[in-house]
């Protein structure tokens, strides 16, 4: 049976949000962010190291305690980047040795259960890299891709990247290999420079390094409303829709 380790950055304050409370801890539909993603990987993982704001970690401790998931908590001191969080869950990784190591962002909570079984099985024929994808108009990040069709760069918009009309976008999940998470990721940090604009390491333009590297395979989201995360209040809202639509009983 494969093993998995679900990486999850959460150290946002989430202050796009106006919130009065850690960006992980914010209700969507009445359930917190960080519940949802944690029940939506609790059959595909076996367990989940969850990166939090310092100030914030003992409360994110104490709501995590009835997780359906075995889940520890690394605390990101310094608002680095993505990159630096995700290496935070490092230690966890070597000890509990596990197969694919996935990541999610926090606020990515209408991610399909139907995309997240469909990530297993495209991670199951051992690619360094494997995450869905989604083809959008203004796009904020795009996955660029050459001749042969392998990405082989990430624009960013924040980082004042000059983005196309249309694009492909991650939608903040990513399964690695054990190796392309312990060997592969900490050489592309020995190598990456920081966001020009943002001053941040970002893990993105690590897809179009492994791509140069290892395979990397990608597939279509189910549902393009899956990629939106929740970062403003109108976000916040649209995804509620999405979501009680989703799960509203058939009739």
């Amino acid at each position: 049976m494969t093993s998995r380790l679900l990486i999850v950055p959460a150290a946002g304050l989430g202050s796009r949000l106006a919130a009065d409370r850690p960006k992980l801890l914010v209700s969507v539909g009445g359930v917190p962010m960080i519940d949802r993603i944690l029940k939506l990987f609790s059959g595909v993982v076996s367990a989940a190291v969850v990166v939090v704001n310092p100030a914030f970690e003992p409360d994110v401790r104490r709501h995590l305690g009835g997780s359906p998931v075995i889940v520890s908590t690394v605390v990101q001191s310094r608002p680095t980047g993505m990159l630096d969080a995700i290496m935070l869950a490092g230690e966890a990784v070597r000890t509990a040795i596990p197969d694919e190591v996935w990541i999610v962002w926090c606020d990515q909570v209408a991610i399909h259960p139907a995309t997240v079984q469909r990530l297993a099985g495209m991670a199951a024929s051992h690619p360094a890299l494997a995450l869905p994808t989604v083809t959008r108009q203004h796009p904020y990040v795009h996955l660029r891709r050459d001749a042969r069709g392998r990405i082989d760069a990430v624009l960013h918009r924040r980082e004042g990247d000059a983005m196309p009309e249309t694009g492909e976008s991650d939608m903040g999940l990513f399964a690695l290999s054990r190796e392309a998470y312990v060997d592969l990721l900490p050489a592309f940090a020995r190598e990456v420079s920081t966001g020009s604009a943002t001053g941040e390491r970002n893990f993105l333009p690590f897809i179009a390094w492994v791509s140069r590297r290892r395979d990397v395979v990608t597939f279509a989201a189910t549902d393009q409303m899956e990629a939106v995360g929740v970062n403003t209040p109108e976000e916040l809202r649209a995804v509620e829709r999405y979501l009680s639509e989703r799960e509203r009983p058939a009739s």
